[in-house]
């Protein structure tokens, strides 16, 4: 599977346009790993399981785009776009990733 944040493919030819495809998924961020993270951000750290956490979710959200895409026979995904909305939370934050684009069928 051909993914791309252009809305075309050099050197080849889209056949159809098979339709919107999405991939979604959720990270709980809560309270004190926020706190430990503002800590070391402060401190000049990097918060490296934070951003594990988000990497996973935006693996799983693409794959499931991809997952979708191949559903409709598709051979590529144009247009890719990655979004991240923080869904708020009682004790933390929810952190919705979303990945989207086009699917399509190329020569």
């Amino acid at each position: 599977m051909i993914l791309t944040s252009s809305n075309t493919l050099e050197n080849k030819k889209i056949i159809e346009y098979k339709g919107l495809v999405t991939g979604e998924s959720l990270i709980g961020a809560n309270i004190y790993k926020d706190l430990f993270s503002g800590v070391r951000d402060v401190v000049g750290g990097r918060t490296s399981r934070y951003e594990e956490e988000i990497q996973k979710a935006r693996d799983i959200s693409v794959q499931s785009m991809i997952e979708k895409a191949e559903q409709l026979d598709a051979n590529a995904i144009i247009g890719l776009k990655i979004s991240y909305d923080n869904l708020g939370g009682t004790m933390g934050n929810t952190i919705l990733v979303t990945a989207y684009g086009t699917a399509i069928k190329f020569e």
